[in-house]
């Protein structure tokens, strides 16, 4: 996933939010994390394993 690339969380705490990713990165255990900025303008951390692109329409 890359900057500006539209998603929905497809399992884990956020599971069923989307919206646009804005930071990407790699701890130091080798973990992807980014952040998502939701429509509303609320943000949260997410594993990149558990989002997938949103499809044309959806989130």
């Amino acid at each position: 996933m890359n900057n500006g690339e539209r998603c929905v969380v497809i399992t884990g705490t956020h599971k069923g939010k989307s919206g646009t990713v804005e930071d990407r990165n790699v701890s130091k255990g080798g973990n992807v994390t980014i952040t998502v900025r939701q429509a509303d303008g609320t943000r949260f951390k997410t594993l990149e394993r558990s989002v997938r692109p949103a499809s044309e329409g959806e989130g």
